[in-house]
């Protein structure tokens, strides 16, 4: 049970990370579930972490009362030697074997106890081994976690940014498109234009009037000189009348 849950927090923690984002159709998704399940294998691992600790615990209880019953047979095995040992200086050897019989007694239970505390001890090391180790893989798993969830964090904050600026770029090319000076400048070369086709009709209609004037006076001329010519009739014949 444990050995699975630190196998699959262990390959978690070794998969190429960059190959699962770049195949993922979001990567933000993917490194939300990647929290939650790293999230859900600390939890499941802090339970087998806290059972693995229990056990160690009732076994180092175990011990403890294997020691203190050999501590107390071996006291009442002095105990019953002494009371043995003032029965015999008193001439009571029957009392004084009876209590030397409870003293072997004693000894004997002792000396099981004894023997249980020291089976269990070298369980008792390996178990303690054990509980430090998980315990310091717990913390490494707990501070991958804290920084798998600081580098989503950021990972979510620089992409809400690209995207931000994506945006005003995607602005800024539509605003380069629709430029309202190119449609002013577009708008000014059209009143040009109709300017001047004005001073070209202003010019043309100047450059007629030039020319009718002209005429006038090429007319006047001719007038005149029809004009002269009867005088100069005129005087021939008074002169010839003479």
């Amino acid at each position: 049970m444990k050995q699975s849950i630190f196998a699959r927090v262990a390959q978690l923690a070794k998969a190429n990370l960059n190959a699962l984002l770049d195949s993922a159709e979001d990567p933000q998704k993917m490194l939300d579930q990647m929290v939650r399940d790293y999230s859900e294998n600390i939890r499941e691992a802090e339970s087998a972490v806290a059972q693995t600790i229990g056990n160690l615990r009732m076994a180092e209880e175990d011990h403890a009362r294997a020691v203190n019953e050999a501590n107390t047979w071996g006291s009442k095995a002095i105990a019953a030697s002494r009371k043995a040992d003032e029965f015999r200086a008193a001439g009571n050897a029957v009392d004084a074997d009876k209590f030397d019989a409870l003293a072997k007694v004693a000894i004997g239970r002792q000396m099981t106890a004894e023997s249980t505390a020291k089976a269990q001890e070298p369980d008792l090391a390996a178990q303690n081994q054990v509980v430090d180790k998980l315990k310091n893989g717990l913390g490494e798993m707990r501070g991958k976690l804290g920084e798998l969830t600081a580098k989503r964090n950021e990972l979510v904050n620089r992409s809400r940014v690209a995207a931000a600026q994506s945006q005003v770029h995607d602005a800024l090319k539509a605003l380069d498109a629709g430029d309202p000076t190119s449609a002013i400048g577009r708008y000014e070369e059209n009143i040009r234009r109709q300017e001047a086709t004005v001073r070209g009709q202003q010019e043309l209609a100047a450059s007629s009037l030039e020319a009718q004037f002209a005429s006038l006076e090429d007319l006047g001329e001719q007038t005149e000189v029809e004009a002269r010519l009867a005088a100069l009739k005129s005087i021939d014949r008074k002169a010839i009348d003479y």
